[in-house]
């Protein structure tokens, strides 16, 4: 256990058992436990149910604390917010809280249709749910959000991805794997069977600067945004923000959702072909990518979002590229809300 995905930290959230899940690349979660946080009350008509999956290293508290609340589209008096912990992150089933014989590296590979299919059964079975006002989240909460519109169109009224894509593109998935190699390299890692998270430090800060070169635009670097977050260098932003983020962290958790993000494909479902998955979906949706983001830039998004009927483009602006998913640029969350407001005005169709 790593006391690092507590309540304390990340709470508060309720661990839902939704029972056996067998996994689309085989294995089986024997009893599949979600961490969820709700916000809201679900209407007699049960027809005000968001849902809100989550991103890589980030859990329910981040959503909670960044994109919820009055003043936000996502508003508790009008919706009942689901926020679903995604399998890895460390509140849900883990390899770091998993029994044996599925702890640590031993836990099985899932998919982000595994998720999406623990979520559906969550929805359907625990709430009572048979429709979603909307789904939305933020990168690898943008591809269980296409996911879901595309396993599950009659379900999803209206979809918001966020920086993020329904098939993850080989750039996108190299970038992945120096992530990982990062983690494994590390002498202490020792295949997976290290004592603690503290003892693969080493990799964990590499990984962090990765994320540092990446996450952040070129811009971001040459405006000297971290002065503006409060950081008087940028050592100084490296140490106290983006290790500090990482560092406790468990990581074979990180290296489960890594594996999962690399493989995130709707075109599974039509043999490859991903206009056809796609043109699947019958959700509003707008897809919104970030105009500096470097995983998921906008001229990748737009060559999908050309193939879901219906759908418009509405990049969000910000320097802060991808991890302005974070909350770090107000301006970005204001234009985002805006968006998520139209898109919660518009009627669901028939």
């Amino acid at each position: 256990m790593n006391d690092y995905y507590s309540q304390e930290g990340h709470g508060p959230f309720e661990i839902i058992d939704v029972g056996a899940l067998d996994l689309e690349d085989g294995g089986r979660l024997p009893r599949c436990t979600l961490a969820v946080a709700t916000h809201g009350r679900l209407n007699p008509a049960r027809d005000n149910a968001i849902l809100v999956p989550t991103w890589y290293s980030g859990t329910s508290k981040i959503m909670e604390q960044v994109y919820i609340g009055p003043g936000h589209a996502l508003d508790p008096e009008r919706y009942f917010i689901v926020v679903v912990n995604q399998i890895g992150n460390g509140l849900s089933l883990s390899p770091s809280n998993a029994p044996a014989p599925l702890a640590g590296p031993d836990f099985p590979r899932v998919r982000i249709g595994d998720d999406v299919r623990a979520q559906h059964r969550l929805l359907t079975e625990h709430f009572g749910i048979d429709r979603l006002a909307l789904v939305v989240g933020g990168s690898m909460g943008a591809q269980q959000t296409f996911e879901w519109s595309v396993r599950y169109p009659e379900m999803v009224e209206r979809a918001a991805p966020i920086a993020g894509t329904a098939r993850n593109t080989e750039h996108d998935f190299q970038y992945a794997e120096s992530l990982v190699e990062a983690v494994v390299s590390d002498p202490a890692f020792r295949d997976g069977h290290y004592g603690s998270a503290g003892a693969v430090a080493e990799g964990l800060a590499r990984h962090a600067r990765l994320w540092t070169v990446m996450g952040w635009s070129t811009d971001f670097f040459r405006a000297d945004r971290h002065r503006t977050l409060g950081f008087e260098s940028m050592d100084d932003f490296v140490s106290r923000f983006m290790n500090a983020y990482f560092a406790p962290m468990d990581p074979n958790n990180l290296l489960a959702m890594a594996w999962k993000w690399q493989r995130g494909d709707v075109s599974r479902h039509t043999g490859g072909d991903l206009a056809a998955a796609l043109g699947r979906i019958r959700a509003r949706c707008f897809v919104m990518p970030i105009s500096h983001d470097m995983f998921f830039p906008p001229a990748d998004c737009a060559v999908e979002q050309a193939l879901i009927p219906g759908s418009e483009l509405r990049p969000l602006s910000s320097i802060d590229g991808h991890l302005a998913l974070f909350g770090t640029d107000p301006e970005m969350i204001a234009e985002l809300d805006r968006n998520l407001r139209d898109l919660l005005a518009l009627p669901a169709r028939a």
